[in-house]
C-alpha cells in the first residue's frame, strides 16, 4: 500500500511526518473521512468544503492547497483501488515547538487509503451487523470551548467515549458505538457517527445547533428522507427517547446507514424507514458511481 505525503507516494511503512508537525504535536489539523466508489469519492464537494471550513476555524484556510482532489485520485490510482476508505489530512505543518502558531503556514498533506467492499445496490456493508449502542459518561465538549463542527485531529472526546465501551465489555457483551450527550444530558451523536431514530411517525435526529459534528452522510440521509416525504424533526432528545424508539440507525461515510440493534441493552432494531433510507442511499451511490452514473472523471459529487 502507498500513501500520499506532501506530493510523494510512498510505501505505507515509510509514510511519516515530522515529530515537529503541529498535527502530531497539538492535533492542529483538519481531516475528512471519505468513501470511494468506482474510483471516485462520494460527495467530494461537501467533504472538501467542510475541510476548508475547519481550516478557516483553525486560521490557516488560505494555506490549504487547491489540488486535494488530485492528491486523493493519485493515491487511489497508485494502489489500484476503486473501492476504498480515504482519509485526507491537512495540518498546519512543521513549526517551532510553541503553542502559538506562526502566521506563515507550509501545510502537510497526507492521504491514507484502505480497501473496502463495493458499495451501491450490489454492495456489501463494512459492518458485521446492526450496532449495539451504549450511553457513556463522557460528555461532548461544549461548542463554546471547541467548535463542534470543526473536524480536527484532536479526537480525544471520541477516544474517551470508546474507551468507556471497552472497559464495560464482557465475554457476553460488547458495544459497537457510544451515545455521547452534552453537559445538559441531551443526546448529541456517536463517537464517530450521527444518530437517527423513528418515533411518532417521524424521523428524528439531534439538532445541528447542539455540540455535534453534522456529518456529510447525515445531510444526504436528511435530503433523501425529505425527498421521499418522510416527516423529519431535528431537536433535543433524552436517551429515553432513543431507547423507546420504534427503530434507529447510525450514519457515517464508512458505515453509510447502519441499523441499531440495542440501546443500553434495550431492543430497538431497524425497520421499514431504516431499510428504505438505506436502499435510497445505495441507489444514489449506484447512479453516481456505477451503472448509469456520470463519466469517471466527474463522479466526485
Amino acid at each position: 500500500m502507498k500513501y500520499y505525503v506532501d506530493g510523494d507516494l510512498v510505501p505505507a511503512a515509510d509514510a511519516t511526518v515530522s515529530v515537529r508537525d503541529r498535527g502530531f504535536m497539538y492535533g492542529d489539523a483538519a481531516f475528512e473521512t471519505l468513501r470511494a466508489y468506482g474510483g471516485a469519492c462520494f460527495a467530494w464537494d461537501a467533504h472538501e468544503q467542510r475541510l476548508r471550513r475547519t481550516a478557516e476555524t483553525l486560521g490557516f484556510a488560505d494555506a490549504v492547497p487547491d489540488d486535494l482532489r488530485t492528491a486523493v485520485r493519485e493515491t487511489l490510482d497508485a494502489n489500484d483501488l476503486a473501492e476504498a476508505y480515504v482519509r485526507l489530512s491537512v495540518t498546519r505543518g512543521v513549526q517551532p515547538g510553541k503553542l502559538t502558531p506562526d502566521p506563515e503556514v507550509d501545510p502537510t498533506v497526507v492521504v491514507v487509503v484502505t480497501s473496502l467492499p463495493r458499495g451501491g445496490i450490489d454492495g456489501d456493508p463494512v459492518w458485521d451487523g446492526p450496532a449495539v449502542l451504549q450511553t457513556v459518561g463522557t460528555r461532548r465538549i461544549p461548542d463554546a470551548a471547541v467548535p463542534a463542527d470543526a473536524k480536527t485531529h484532536n479526537y480525544l472526546n471520541g477516544i474517551l467515549a470508546r474507551l468507556e465501551l471497552r472497559r464495560a465489555a464482557t465475554d457476553d457483551y460488547s458495544a459497537d458505538e457510544a451515545i455521547v450527550r452534552d453537559t445538559d444530558g441531551r443526546v448529541t451523536e456517536g463517537a464517530t457517527s450521527n444518530l437517527f431514530f423513528v418515533a411518532d411517525d417521524a424521523l428524528h435526529t439531534p439538532a445541528a445547533d447542539l455540540p455535534l459534528l453534522p456529518g456529510v452522510t447525515r445531510s444526504v440521509v436528511l435530503e433523501l428522507a425529505r425527498e421521499e416525504g418522510i416527516p423529519v424533526e431535528t431537536g433535543r432528545y433524552d436517551v429515553d427517547d432513543v431507547r423507546d424508539a420504534g427503530e434507529a440507525f447510525l450514519t457515517n461515510s464508512t458505515w453509510e446507514v447502519r441499523p441499531v440493534a440495542t440501546v443500553d441493552g434495550i431492543d430497538v432494531g431497524g425497520g421499514p424507514v431504516t431499510d428504505l433510507l438505506a436502499r435510497l442511499y445505495d441507489e444514489r451511490v449506484e447512479r453516481r458511481h456505477y451503472a448509469g452514473g456520470p463519466d469517471p472523471g466527474n463522479r466526485d459529487q
